[in-house]
């Protein structure tokens, strides 16, 4: 008896795109996207490919119109729905390139609504590249099979966001002077939450005392150990996710 092919093929290569998706639309693809398609997936008329919007679920497309540095891809069948994204921020300080990259990455695979780069007056970094940092974002949404690319904001100064923080919003932070144990906190502040993570240098005195006057900000230990701080941007999330969100 012959056995049925994986539908869809479990190689199909897998791309994130801007055109809405749904039964039967066509999706112009050219640039980067089309020389991976085309130059190193070697994808031939009829083969598919699984696609994304952040908006629509995943979606199964059939390759047509294949030329030297375009091709066309019309969606056939829904293969995902819209995941559902648990309602967990991460604000972060931003690092040197290769650790935000990092951040960014590790943010995507674990499940983040959102990443949001804050500025503090430690920071080694003032500036950031939020084009390439999407681009991290997208690649590993495709490589880990969200459906839901996270939002990123723009870098935002500290006294900023804290002065616009959502009343009801917890603000867990990384206090290096002592915090409340991180499982105990976690288990006891259900609801919508985020995590500030602090540069390199840990928060100033003044940030200290301001996050703190957030009616929802609540200290939490990260542990004994130092940490740096792409580690404790990837364990508080982590733990989130395994007392709160989607790993329960």
């Amino acid at each position: 008896m012959t056995a049925t092919p994986a539908w869809p093929p479990q190689s199909a290569p897998r791309l994130h795109v801007e055109t809405q998706l749904d039964e039967g639309v066509a999706v112009p693809v050219d640039g980067n996207p089309a020389h991976y398609l085309i130059s190193v997936m070697r994808v031939k008329p009829d083969d598919i490919v699984l696609l994304f919007d952040g908006r629509s679920g995943e979606w199964a497309a059939r390759v047509r119109d294949v030329r030297k540095r375009d091709l066309v891809l019309e969606c056939v069948s829904q293969t995902k729905p819209l995941e559902d994204v648990p309602d967990f921020w991460l604000c972060c300080a931003p690092v040197k390139k290769a650790r935000i990259d990092l951040i960014a990455e590790k943010a995507c695979e674990l499940g983040v609504a959102k990443l949001q780069p804050v500025l503090t007056r430690r920071a080694v970094v003032d500036k950031l590249n939020l084009d390439r940092l999407h681009a991290h974002l997208v690649e590993a949404a495709e490589q880990c099979g969200r459906t839901a690319l996270p939002e990123l904001g723009g870098m935002v100064k500290l006294d900023a966001l804290l002065r616009e923080w959502p009343e009801e919003r917890w603000l867990f932070f990384a206090d290096e002077t002592g915090g409340e144990p991180l499982v105990e906190t976690l288990r006891a502040h259900q609801g919508p939450a985020a995590f500030l993570i602090g540069p390199e240098g840990g928060f100033d005195p003044a940030e200290r005392e301001a996050i703190r006057a957030v009616a929802k900000a609540v200290p939490v230990s990260l542990g004994p150990r130092i940490l740096r701080a792409e580690t404790a941007a990837i364990a508080a999330t982590s733990a989130w996710m395994t007392l709160n969100g989607d790993w329960q």
